[in-house]
């Protein structure tokens, strides 16, 4: 069979040609604008519902309930000594009771760079004296029954405010206390001393 040359082989058009990649953007596909600003709105987002409640929990335990302190010196000795860790609670003085005799405490001193460390021995409305290394209250010598390292210097008879508490280290001879500085205001202590938490073969409740 000839072949028909008089009918021309229909040749692709222009049109019905693939299409070559264009430079104008496709309307689907996100800006690298509009997705930084999607990541940054992602992440604020994420830092105010975690972060920020974590650090506001913080800051309330803190205030609180408790922090940590470390043992600068060998005023409390032999019952806690330097570079301990201990925890200070605050709740009990925040929101059962005052401090009682024979409670550690930390407290605000003017003057000083950072908290101190002592034991409570007289309360409001009592009257303490030291001599001789003996403590004191109303006349009475006070039976304490925490290990004490005695010595330091005496104290006249002083009746210790309202809401005011007298304070002492355990290592008498080695401790700037109430002798030198006066009763401390219930409102300049932190709390209560009750966890020696490092070193870890040192840990115990302290009493």
């Amino acid at each position: 069979m000839i072949e028909d040359l008089e009918h021309p082989i229909k040749a692709e058009t222009l049109d019905s040609a693939p299409k070559g990649p264009t430079s104008e953007p496709d309307p689907q596909t996100p800006s690298l604008t509009f997705r930084a600003g999607r990541f940054l709105l992602h992440f604020l987002r994420e830092f105010v519902t975690t972060v920020v409640p974590a650090v506001i929990i913080a800051l309330l335990i803190n205030v609180f309930v408790a922090q940590a302190m470390v043992i600068r010196g060998p005023s409390m000795q032999p019952n806690l000594h330097y570079n301990q860790r201990v925890m200070v609670e605050k709740v009990t003085y925040n929101f059962v009771h005052g401090p009682r005799r024979g409670d550690i405490v930390t407290f605000d001193v003017p003057g000083e760079d950072e908290p101190l460390i002592k034991r409570v021995v007289a309360l409001p409305g009592e009257t303490i004296k030291v001599r001789d290394g003996q403590v004191f209250i109303n006349d009475q010598a006070l039976e304490e029954s925490w290990p004490v390292n005695p010595g330091g210097p005496s104290y006249p008879a002083t009746l210790v405010p309202p809401l005011h508490v007298f304070v002492m280290g355990d290592n008498r001879g080695s401790s700037r206390d109430s002798r030198s500085f006066g009763p401390v205001a219930v409102d300049q202590i932190i709390g209560r001393a009750w966890l020696v938490y490092w070193p870890l073969e040192q840990i115990k409740l302290i009493e």
